[in-house]
This record gives structure tokens, sequence and C-alpha cells, in this order.
């Protein structure tokens, strides 16, 4: 029998917490089957009536008493110093001390990105982590990272998201070999700032094991044209908000559309029978709700702040995957690569400069 999966929530984190992330957590084993058990972080005077009302739940998670939480305002540097013992710390805590695999939390994303380093570390060779999103489109998911945590990045990092953002995907959506692009204001050379092109340059010379594609520009994210889209973190935030609040003004214009009249509530209540309820999950955001952190020694979700009960659970399910999958294996030879190349123009630019002046 497969051992039981460990989730380790931060159950106080997040605008709707604790109420979202119990019933997130109660709509996350509805139908599932793989064994999974869930470490509850945060207030238990709180956490255990929320628990109790759905029947079965208590009996697979374990609350885990803490009167302290991470104020969604707090500063990153303030967060490390004073949230010993919080329910995002002990969240995170679960992971190193080996008693969860994935740590997930809905809370102050700044403050859970700093402490998530300063508990977990860096996985060798990666400078910082990065947070990667999945894009709904027209064959799938494109992920896209960063969405937030590095505003600007040399491209040094943007190969290392590139590096890291493949082995996601592969874990995630299992693409064998996924293609990536490296996000531009457009496809030639010549485009872009400096950072863009040089990282261009890196991704083309370091000879990784990746199916590289060149740049892609803002509309190849959502037509899918390659499987991951790299860009810095204020950027992929950006293109990020963007997309859900596009999203939920198109839903609200066909909700609109269909109420408009009583021919068109008549034809509205035909098409829930299939066809709507399938374009209302497409363009749901919740039904791709939660960034996982990569680069550090573990696994961390990050649910978006202001999630509902479906969305946590979203959450929730992708943590489960990312849990099951070898991707934090994965990424480690082509960092190898990357650093072995960084080496050669290192000694290379060296011998330049000793002939110059000898």
């Amino acid at each position: 029998m497969t051992s039981p999966l460990v989730l380790s929530l931060d159950a106080m984190g997040g605008d709707h917490a604790p109420q979202a992330v119990v019933d997130g957590a109660a709509l996350f084993f509805k139908g599932r089957k793989r064994q999974v058990r869930l470490l509850l972080h945060g207030d238990e005077a709180q956490l255990k009536p929320l628990v109790d009302a759905h029947k079965g739940l208590s009996a697979l998670c374990e609350i885990r008493h803490t009167d302290s939480e991470v104020d969604m305002s707090a500063k990153p540097s303030e967060a490390v110093r004073r949230s010993r013992g919080s329910s995002m710390w002990n969240a995170v805590e679960a992971i190193r001390s080996g008693e969860a695999h994935v740590a997930v939390s809905a809370g102050n994303t700044g403050a859970l990105m700093a402490i998530s380093k300063v508990i977990l570390r860096m996985k060798k060779g990666v400078h910082r982590p990065a947070i990667a999103a999945s894009w709904p489109g027209p064959k799938g998911f494109t992920t896209v990272l960063d969405v937030g945590a590095n505003v600007e990045c040399p491209p040094a990092q943007l190969v290392e998201f590139a590096i890291m953002g493949e082995a996601f995907h592969r874990a995630l959506h299992s693409v064998e070999r996924p293609t990536v692009g490296l996000l531009n204001v457009g496809q030639e050379e010549l485009k872009g700032n400096g950072v863009v092109r040089d990282a261009d340059q890196l991704l083309r010379s370091a000879g990784l094991e990746m199916d590289y594609r060149g740049f892609v520009e803002g509309n190849d994210i959502s037509l899918g044209t390659t499987d991951v889209v790299v860009t810095d973190g204020f950027t992929g935030n950006v293109a990020l908000k963007t997309a859900e609040g596009t999203a939920r003004l198109v839903a609200g214009w066909v909700r609109e559309a269909l109420t408009s009249s009583v021919i068109a509530k008549a034809g509205a209540a035909l098409l829930q029978l299939g066809a709507l309820d399938q374009l209302r999950a497409k363009m749901d955001p919740n039904s791709v709700n939660g960034g996982v952190f990569l680069g550090l020694n573990g696994i961390v979700v990050k649910s978006h702040g202001g999630t509902d009960a479906a969305g946590f659970a979203t959450a929730l399910r992708i943590a489960l995957e990312m849990a099951d999958s070898a991707f934090l294996n994965q990424i480690e030879h082509n960092l190898s690569l990357l650093a072995a190349a960084q080496e050669e123009d290192s000694e290379t630019g060296q011998a330049a400069l000793q002939q110059e002046t000898a």
C-alpha cells in the first residue's frame, strides 16, 4: 500500500482564512483515492469547529496549534525576524523536518518566499527562486515564470528560470520535451533590451538539453506557442493579473448577454447542461490557482490570497501532483551544464584579458 503523502498548510494565511482553507481541503478530498494527510497549522479554537463541520475530514487532518500568523501586509524582512512559530513558518518548517512533502499557503507572498528561502535554502546552482503559474490555452496549459518573485533579473537568472520551468512543465503537465520561449516585445533578434538579448544568446550557447524556440510575444502565452514562457517577475505578474481580469470581464459579459431577455435566459438554461459550464470552467481563474516556488530544496505552493474554497482545493491538487513528481531532480543536469558554460565563458574572458595585457 502506498504511504500517505503529507501536505502542510498555513491554515491562517489568506484573505478568507481559515474558512476557505478548511472548506478547500474538504473539496480536495472529494472522490480522491490517493492517500493524503494534511497538517493544519493555526489557531485550534478556530480550526477545530470548521474541520468538524465536514464529515470525515478530522480523520484526514492534524491540527498543529499556534496563535501566531503572518500579516498580509508584513514586509519580507520583518516576517523572517518575527514569524518563527507562526502558521506560515511552521507549515514550511514541516518540509525541512521531513514531516511533510509540500507546504501550501495563501498568505503574504513576499513573506512566504523569504521564509521558504531561510528554512529550505536554495538548490545548488539557483540564485533566486521563481514563481511558476499554469496558463490555460487551446492545447492545454502554458507554464509562465516568473510571475512575481523577482522584479529585475540578470540574463543568467532567466536561463535558470528556463531550466526550472521546463522541469516543472514536464512534471505537472506530462510533456516529455517541453518547448521553451523567452518573452520579448518581438521575435526579431534585435528586439528587446540587453538583458533579454543576452539571455537568448546564453540559452543558445550553453549546450542545454532543452527545446529552446527563441523569442515569443505576449499573445503567444495564451496561444500556447511554446509550453514554457520565461520572463522577469514584474512583467510576468502584470501579464498574469491582466489575464485574470480579462477572464472575469469576459465572463461578466457572457453572463449579462445570457440574462438580457426571456429568450436569452431560456437559451442559457439549455446551455447550462454542457457548453456553458465548460466555458465557465475554462475562464475561472480558480481552475489554475496555485503558483509553485521553483529553486528551493523543497516544494512550496502559493495560492492567491483572495482565493475561495474551490481555488484553494486547486492549489492542493497542484501540490499533490508536484509531490508525486521528480522535478526537483530533473533540473539538476541542465543546471550543471549551465554552470559549466558560465565557467568556460569566464575562463575564456580571463585568457583574452591576459593576452590584451601581455
